[in-house]
């Protein structure tokens, strides 16, 4: 079955493999004891720390291991902002950053901390002249990510980071999608991953913090890891994660050209085989083996399981589900279309076979899915001068689709109302309006729900 969820989740890398099982015979011991195995224990521990600290770049001293990437990011968020706290209370962040970043911002904002959000461009870009404006005299961390987890959008982390300098304010990088294709640029201060994106194994994260760094660690510690990631660690899964990323970064520039050809391929023939889609992300500044796209008159947990029947491990950034009813705040910040939203993200060694096979399958995925929807058809309806439509208690795509059925039966000039109480309708009605090139006029509050306004153009 191809697997193209590596932003989820990467396979094991087989030098993860043979590193992990060597290490269960040899690093077994606690790297504390100074009896031989906990000397062996330590040993490898200390070779592990330099050899993932040589590949981000900052020197051994300066990185610890934690538990996962998303500890990685709370305990580091949490120690500049407390080692900052007489400079001030004032975190700044991107729209579009993993939920552990906008999770620690919330629960500093709910303790009586001042939070920007920086918003994007449509690509998912942030522009950094307008993260650099959002900096101020109080501002106690600024956090970015180097490449976004939904959509591959890379950051402009370089450029923000000389201005955090300039403004003397740290920057923490969540690296987590971008560390097995090469370090992060630029002056920052403190920066996050997480093995199992690059194919170690889960439970391993790394948190690295450059010397002159104001960092206080919260809650209780001791004196492992420089008391920035109390317990006793999983050593012979460290040594796993820094042997795998020592070895996929060897393969990356290589690797990165082929698969940003595949992802181009797709890139390419999507809007070719399959009508109303669209792919969002940056076409230029990407992670070289990411495509994100979205299909109108589509739910998008349906189209994962139509794939997943056909043999495809796929994900959706979009949150059009049975289990949330609100858009991807990634998607909802780009302001593009949410409906039946598919991330493919190709591990390393993804045969072009796979990738062509997927371009067969997809179409008639996405037809078996509107069909099932009642997505519209092509009959030509009669015309009345303004309708309205009622899809509340109906959650996305079906409004949307509910709105396509019937923007014909209105002559050009014509106005549709579409009443709807579900929060995607408000990224996903506009999106429609542009892609169908028709009016999108506005929203005004409802007995129920929202009325969102569409005139007919074409």
């Amino acid at each position: 079955m191809p697997y193209f969820d590596a932003a989820s989740a990467a396979p094991l890398h087989p030098t993860a493999r043979q590193a992990l099982l060597a290490s269960l015979d040899e690093g077994w011991a606690d790297p504390a004891r100074l009896y031989r195995e906990g000397r062996r224990a330590r040993l490898l521990l200390d070779a592990a720390r330099e050899s993932a600290a040589e590949s981000v770049g900052c020197r051994p001293d300066e990185l610890v291991f934690t538990p996962s990437g998303t500890q990685a990011v709370h305990w580091g968020m949490a120690g500049a902002l407390a080692g900052r706290r007489r400079i001030g209370r004032h975190l700044v962040v991107s729209e579009v950053e993993h939920s552990s970043v906008l999770h620690t911002a919330e629960s500093f904002e709910a303790e009586g901390g001042e939070v920007d959000r920086v918003g994007v461009e449509s690509t998912g870009r942030v522009p950094a002249q307008a993260f650099a404006a959002a900096l101020r005299a109080d501002t106690a961390l600024a956090c970015l990510q180097s490449a976004n987890h939904e959509v591959g959008t890379a950051q402009p982390v370089e450029e923000v980071a000389e201005a955090c300098r300039a403004a003397t304010v740290p920057l923490l990088v969540d690296a987590a999608q971008s560390l097995p294709w090469g370090p992060v640029p630029g002056p920052w201060s403190l920066l996050t991953g997480s093995a199992h994106k690059w194919g170690g194994p889960p439970g391993v994260g790394l948190l690295a913090v450059r010397k002159g760094t104001r960092f206080a660690p919260r809650g209780p510690s001791d004196e492992r890891e420089s008391g920035r990631a109390p317990g006793f660690g999983n050593l012979p899964a460290v040594v796993a994660a820094a042997a795998s990323l020592r070895a996929v970064r060897a393969e990356a520039e290589a690797e990165g050209v082929r698969l940003r050809e595949l992802v181009d391929r797709i890139r390419l023939r999507l809007p070719e085989l399959v009508d109303d889609m669209e792919v969002v992300g940056d076409p230029v500044h990407r992670l070289p083996h990411l495509v994100t796209f979205s299909c109108l008159y589509v739910d998008g947990e349906a189209l994962l399981h139509e794939l997943d029947r056909a043999g495809f491990a796929v994900s959706s950034g979009s949150s059009c589900t049975s289990s949330t009813l609100t858009p991807s705040h990634v998607l909802r910040a780009m302001g593009v279309l949410s409906e039946g939203n598919v991330r493919v993200s190709l591990p390393h060694g993804t045969p072009a076979t796979d990738v062509d096979h997927f371009l067969t399958v997809l179409p008639e995925a996405v037809r078996a899915v509107r069909a099932r929807l009642g997505a519209p058809g092509a009959e030509p309806p009669a015309v009345e001068e303004a309708l309205v439509v009622d899809a509340l208690g109906r959650r996305c795509p079906v409004p949307v689709i509910e709105l396509a059925k019937v923007i014909d039966r209105v002559p050009v000039g014509g106005t549709v109302t579409v009443l709807s109480d579900d929060e995607a309708a408000r990224l996903d009605i506009p999106a429609w309006c542009r892609m169908r090139e028709q009016e999108y006029v506005g929203e005004e509050p409802a007995v129920r729900g929202t009325a969102y306004r569409v005139r007919r153009r074409v």
